[in-house]
């Protein structure tokens, strides 16, 4: 059986993931009750977004120094309060990748620490290895000099 083949961290992010939907509408839903939220939070960034998207579609269409009117109040505490809302799923979205990323990256670091400690084991063994076959070939040759010289012919 395959470990990795059901991350249950996933599914969490997931879940999350699905949660920040409920989330993210009550927060619209008080921004748009709060007057600080609406006025502080939610206007001023919708007015840009406002500025920018029509600026944007006047150059497109090819009229240059045309003014742009700012939304009304109920239009733009609407238009910051949807965006606000995009913004928190996107937020808890890419927390959710930037935590992915960093538990594959550990992951990986820790299997990578993994082998690189098998492969000086097995280094480690070779060396001895080595030293043994050494010392077992000079009491080789050893033994081979002493049965030489005890095989050496007698004259008479």
């Amino acid at each position: 059986m395959v470990v990795g083949a059901f991350p249950i961290a996933k599914l969490l992010y997931l879940g999350v993931r699905q949660m920040s939907k409920p989330v993210a509408n009550r927060i619209k839903a008080g921004a748009r009750r709060s007057e600080f939220f609406k006025n502080y939070i939610c206007l001023p960034p919708a007015q840009l977004y406002h500025w920018i998207e029509m600026r944007t579609k006047m150059r497109i269409m090819g009229f240059r120094g045309s003014t742009i009117k700012p939304l009304n109040e109920d239009s733009a505490a609407e238009l910051g309060a949807e965006l606000l809302g995009e913004a928190i799923i996107f937020l808890i979205g890419g927390g959710c990748m930037v935590l992915e990323y960093s538990r594959q990256a550990s992951n990986s670091r820790r299997k990578e620490e993994e082998l690189n400690e098998t492969i000086t084991g097995l280094q480690t063994e070779i060396a001895e290895l080595a030293l043994t076959t050494e010392t077992l070939n000079a009491q080789l040759r050893e033994v081979n000099r002493q049965l030489a010289s005890f095989s050496v012919p007698t004259q008479k």
